[in-house]
């Protein structure tokens, strides 16, 4: 699959979240339609530029995305919904009111067209990291990082100057 453009439809997909009675499905489009929405996607939870950059950025662009009529921000990564919702917990970035959806078997990461694997550090399937604003599930911009060890135009406030 070819990656992502700016124009290009977000496809359907079911991510995941943790609910009052444990994991339950998200359908993405739903979420989008009619709706102005940040997703960012990054390669792990927990993982350095992730944790300490990447998830940050957002948190501290939060309220001026709300400003400019951004209705939610999502970060979206190939982890399990567990894992998702503790981290969400453990960065602040669920009190920061963002929304963290696992993409727990790759398919929208596939289906976009930003998987990677790095076998030596044992990331199969991860996500190349990247931000992008979708009105009503149309790319309007999107920021995608040449490497997933950068966090340079993925950030929160590069995304936010072009909203």
């Amino acid at each position: 699959m070819a990656e992502i453009t700016v124009g290009a439809q977000l496809p359907a997909a079911k991510l995941l979240q943790v609910g009052a009675s444990g994991p339950e499905a998200v359908e993405l489009g739903e979420k989008l339609k009619g709706r102005k929405v940040v997703i960012f996607g990054l390669p792990g939870a927990y993982t350095g530029t992730c944790s300490n950059a990447h998830v940050p950025s957002f948190i501290r662009t939060a309220g001026a995305f709300r400003e400019k009529g951004v209705a939610e921000i999502i970060c979206v990564s190939v982890n399990d919904p567990f894992v998702m919702a503790a981290w969400a917990d453990s960065t602040g970035a669920k009190a920061a009111g963002l929304t963290f959806l696992a993409d727990a078997d790759g398919g929208f990461t596939k289906a976009i067209g930003l998987a990677f694997d790095v076998p030596p550090a044992g990331l199969f399937g991860r996500s190349k990291r990247y931000a992008l604003l979708a009105e009503d599930g149309v790319v309007k911009v999107l920021h995608l990082e040449a490497s997933p060890g950068q966090c340079d135009i993925s950030g929160g406030e590069a995304l936010l100057a072009e909203v």
